[in-house]
């Protein structure tokens, strides 16, 4: 089974049935998912900014959240020095350039609906 690592926005797009999720799965049917362990704390992000934004919505966020939380996705440590080098070299978020040094380093296709990241990610994969 192949595997590919999937960012924040990915999985959040498909726990919280946002636009993109449809595309999301079809790119990683049939694989084995990784992530930096910064995932969770991500995803925990995202649900706590919905939960502001919508209020009334509380216990179907927090349900799709306790969901995502289940998913088999398997969580890597990241290489903190060559996170910051991609980092800076591809005008990221140190969050980011963790997805794409582990894409890099599993030497493979890194699952993600943020355009700057995946632009970094296809640039990447051309050196």
């Amino acid at each position: 089974m192949a595997v590919k690592v999937i960012d924040a926005s990915a999985v959040a797009a498909m726990i919280f049935q946002e636009a993109g999720a449809d595309d999301v799965d079809n790119r990683i049917a049939a694989s084995a998912l990784a992530a930096p362990a910064l995932l969770r704390f991500e995803l925990t992000n995202v649900c706590r900014t919905k939960l502001r934004q919508f209020p009334d919505l509380r216990e179907t966020l927090l349900d799709q959240f306790s969901f995502g939380l289940e998913s088999p996705i398997e969580t890597h440590d990241i290489d903190h020095q060559e996170a910051l080098a991609l980092a800076e070299t591809f005008n990221l978020t140190a969050y980011d350039a963790s997805y794409l040094w582990l894409a890099r380093e599993l030497d493979t296709e890194l699952v993600t609906l943020d355009r700057r990241l995946a632009r970094a990610a296809t640039r990447l994969a051309q050196a």
